[in-house]
């Protein structure tokens, strides 16, 4: 049975058991996150500075996906170029790692069930460095590594 959204009159699929859990999680979740200070948009800043980077000159994949669908052996590729970080955008990033830090400082020794020792002076040790201009990126990952761990030690204690 297919029910009808009144107010837009389209069809709906119904609601299931997983898909309330699945939203209950995600606002829980959230509200964990945001109780503790830590903004959705650092986790979008993660996610951009760790995503490829892929060039305007990254290979085409068409071939490969029609081998392998036919059994056929895929030939080997060079990895994709990365495209450069602007000096802007890593400015951008550099400062929002910062204020994440110094948020994180505050916050994950109350979260974990040991002191982060090491992670902490990592993070602190990567919100000092001055990077050169070509090691932007890779700065960037290293110093998003880091607070993804951080992250991943504090968990969430909302169940």
């Amino acid at each position: 049975m297919v029910t009808v959204d009144v107010a837009t009159g389209l069809p709906r699929r119904p609601v299931t058991e997983k898909d309330v859990a699945k939203r209950r999680l995600i606002h829980v979740l959230s509200r964990s996150l945001a109780d503790e200070g830590i903004p959705d948009d650092l986790i979008a800043t993660l996610e951009e500075v760790l995503s490829d980077r892929p060039g305007a000159a990254a290979p085409a994949r068409k071939m490969g996906g029609l081998l392998a669908r036919l059994g056929l052996p895929v030939p080997r590729q060079r990895p994709p170029e990365v495209a450069p970080l602007g000096p802007e955008d890593a400015a951008r990033i550099s400062d929002r790692f910062r204020r994440a830090t110094r948020l994180l400082v505050q916050v994950a020794p109350h979260r974990v069930a040991f002191y982060p020792t090491e992670e902490l002076r990592l993070l602190i040790a990567l919100r000092n460095e001055q990077p050169a201009p070509g090691e932007a990126l890779s700065y960037l990952r290293r110093y998003a590594l880091a607070i993804v761990a951080l992250l991943d030690l504090m968990g969430d204690d909302e169940e």
